[in-house]
């Protein structure tokens, strides 16, 4: 059986104060027309979070996506979608079992339970689980704060007497509710950050890695469909015994310049035949599928004269997304202006020079000076245009002396 595998969308995104929802469309229907060519068809398209870049997304980024459904579903394609954490999970659940009749499968809001949708070809039949975001308070209150039951393995179990404190806590006993039949090839759509994954900057992540996520705890399963990380790689190789191929398939755009440099793609998941004595697939190959944007996203570094220079852009896709770098000493008056006939579409401009690198040193220098408090101050301040009133301070201070005692 062969799968589609995308993630993180982002509709309705904009970066640097620019809308991508344009390219968002070009790159949909590359996708569509793609999808379209294959010989011979997938049977399904597996979506695996953050749809949308907010939890109330514009109007233009919900068109686009009942657009992107609809033409999948005339293709005879099954869907499967889950919510993200930027996503609203009531949103996404919102008219699901109605979609289900068109082959468009909604996750539902987390409710303590979990039933897959079989899907079914020549080598028998695929089980597909959908798991939406997941924090450890939405999985919780189904478990009256403890993890019960296991999780096909014995070595993976999630103790009746063990709290739900972690990300791993969480989806643990999530799963520990999927009752998987080891005759089916079983496929899961999750949304999390799976420990030792590559991020980029346009992703949130929390301080310390404390949403981190045990590869383990996926076990029984023969493919994970991820979706968080924006990069596209393998947390796994699936080679193990009882170990799946976990994957995260990436952005179909790039949302940061520290993407600059990546090839951005969907992945093509193909499943042989379940081997029941061994509990596993006789394959599972992935295939990255290249994608082409309307504008790429990349860095400009020279000097003002260099980069203007025709024979430097000619040639060249000048409505690209740029971040340039001057390494003039000195400053060039009305330069975005100026650059801007050029490049219509700069995003951001900065310089790299003896100034720049001095100012850099020495601002390095006076936050190493700075306490805690002093340096949450200036956070503080930054989010929020005005100082910390003095009982914020005292709470804080407060917090920060209770984390340095434990």
């Amino acid at each position: 059986m062969k799968l589609i595998h995308l993630s993180d969308l982002h509709l309705g995104k904009r970066v640097n104060a620019f809308s991508m929802l344009e390219d968002q469309h070009f790159i949909l229907q590359e996708i569509l027309e793609t999808i379209d060519g294959f010989e011979p068809a997938p049977c399904a398209v597996l979506i695996s979070g953050d749809i949308y870049d907010k939890p109330v997304p514009p109007a233009e980024a919900v068109r686009l996506f009942d657009w992107f459904l609809t033409q999948l579903s005339e293709m005879g394609l099954q869907v499967f979608v889950i919510s993200g954490n930027h996503d609203s999970a009531d949103r996404i659940a919102f008219g699901s079992s109605l979609m289900a009749k068109s082959g468009v499968h909604m996750s539902p809001v987390y409710d303590g339970t979990m039933q897959p949708v079989t899907l079914s070809d020549e080598d028998g039949p695929v089980d597909v689980w959908m798991l939406p975001f997941l924090r450890p308070a939405d999985v919780r209150r189904f478990f009256d704060g403890k993890a019960s039951g296991n999780f096909e393995k014995e070595d993976v179990k999630a103790s009746s007497e063990q709290q739900i404190r972690t990300y791993t806590d969480a989806v643990r006993a999530a799963l520990s509710r999927a009752q998987l039949n080891p005759s089916h090839r079983n496929v899961l759509l999750a949304h999390q950050f799976v420990t030792g994954a590559v991020q980029s900057k346009s992703e949130d992540s929390s301080v310390g890695g404390l949403d981190n996520v045990d590869a383990d705890v996926f076990r029984g399963f023969d493919y994970v469909a991820l979706g968080h990380i924006h990069r596209p790689q393998n947390m796994s190789s699936g080679k193990e015994p009882g170990v799946p191929l976990i994957r995260y398939c990436g952005t179909p755009l790039k949302y940061s310049f520290s993407e600059a440099a990546d090839e951005k793609s969907m992945t093509m998941v193909t499943l042989g035949k379940k081997e029941p004595e061994k509990a596993a697939c006789t394959f599972v190959q992935t295939e990255c599928i290249p994608l082409t944007p309307l504008r790429d996203m990349r860095e400009i570094r020279g000097s003002y004269n260099d980069i203007t220079f025709r024979g430097s852009y000619e040639g060249t896709n000048t409505q690209d997304y740029v971040h340039i770098t001057l390494t003039d000493e000195q400053e060039i008056p009305n330069v975005l202006g100026r650059l801007r006939t050029i490049y219509p579409n700069v995003m951001a401009i900065d310089y790299d020079n003896e100034r720049t690198r001095n100012k850099a040193h020495l601002e390095a220098a006076k936050t190493l000076e700075k306490t805690p408090i002093e340096l949450f101050s200036d956070f503080y301040k930054a989010q929020n245009g005005a100082e910390m009133s003095d009982e914020q301070r005292a709470y804080v201070e407060k917090i920060m002396e209770e984390i340095s005692e434990t």
